[in-house]
């Protein structure tokens, strides 16, 4: 299946110039969502994946569910402010300003095999900034998973050795 077709690009989007990768139109297609995700489990498989981590929010989207087809846990990372219990948090830059994300405490046992899933690569802050956090409580990160990588931002070189798989490059 070509997932080209349904991301949808909107252009000068959220600023002249950036030619946006909009997945909400692939997530629409029922057929094409279960087959995107299908298609990033069969090629995940077998890496005796524990958890995923997802960043909020489209990282839920593309984490849980294939958490469910792997048959692993989903830990959400969130924005700072909206997890109830003991949290570890990280700051990372955005393009205009700074964030933090944060990660339950006990989310994750010491040497659990952790994969890392997201709706896009594009700079990397995000990923490597989720990385630290997975890492900061005990997890082995055994990969990152992305529906999109646009290439030519170079968001691979935040993530260091960590295996990358990507269904789309742009």
């Amino acid at each position: 299946m070509d997932f080209k077709e349904k991301i949808r690009v909107i252009h000068d989007f959220p600023q002249p110039g950036v030619r946006f990768k909009d997945i909400t139109t692939l997530l629409q297609d029922g057929a094409c969502y279960k087959a995107a995700i299908d298609q990033m489990a069969s090629e995940l498989q077998g890496l005796n994946i524990d958890l995923i981590a997802g960043p909020e929010a489209r990282g839920f989207v593309v984490g849980a569910p294939l958490a469910y087809a792997l048959g692993t846990g989903f830990v959400p990372v969130r924005k700072a402010g909206k997890l109830p219990g003991e949290v570890v948090e990280a700051e990372y830059d955005l393009e205009y300003g700074k964030s933090k994300l944060a990660i339950h405490r006990d989310a994750i046992q010491p040497g659990q095999r952790v994969l890392i899933a997201d709706d896009l690569l594009a700079t990397g802050g995000t990923i490597s900034t989720t990385v630290d956090l997975v890492e900061r409580v005990g997890g082995e990160v055994v990969g990152v998973a992305f529906l999109i990588e646009l290439t030519y931002l170079n968001g691979r070189d935040k993530l260091g050795d960590h295996p990358i798989f990507t269904l789309v490059q742009y």
